[in-house]
């Protein structure tokens, strides 16, 4: 996948209300919860430094492949905690809030998230 296509998977489909955070002007902090993310993206950024240099080494192909594959799995298992964490938190707020622009603009992200799912 293109560099750009990652990028704009990640992007709000409507502007932060907040410009100067980039966040929406509701967005809860999650302190522990984006350690413990990080912590699980650092050890999978070094996972995928060592599929590289496993291809750099000419490693046997369907080792490189089941590397790949647990990558992928850590990665899909780091992107449903941040998507259960935000929809505690962010989504929560968004729908018990008196701002239905703000409501609306959650809802939609969170169907714009299945939908890119289903696209695969």
């Amino acid at each position: 996948m293109a560099q750009e296509q990652i990028h704009q998977m990640h992007q709000p489909a409507v502007e932060p209300a907040d410009h100067a955070t980039g966040h929406p002007a509701q967005h809860i902090g999650h302190g522990s919860h984006h350690e413990a993310a990080l912590k699980r993206l650092r050890s999978a950024e070094g996972h995928l430094r060592g599929i590289q240099r496993m291809v750099e080494e000419d490693a046997y192909c369907i080792e490189i492949i089941h590397q790949i594959q647990a990558v992928q799995a850590a990665l899909s298992k780091i992107s449903v905690q941040i998507l259960d964490e935000h929809l505690n938190t962010c989504v929560l707020t968004a729908v018990r809030g008196d701002d239905p622009v703000e409501r609306e603009r959650v809802l939609k992200e969170i169907s714009d998230v299945f939908e890119m799912v289903a696209k695969g």
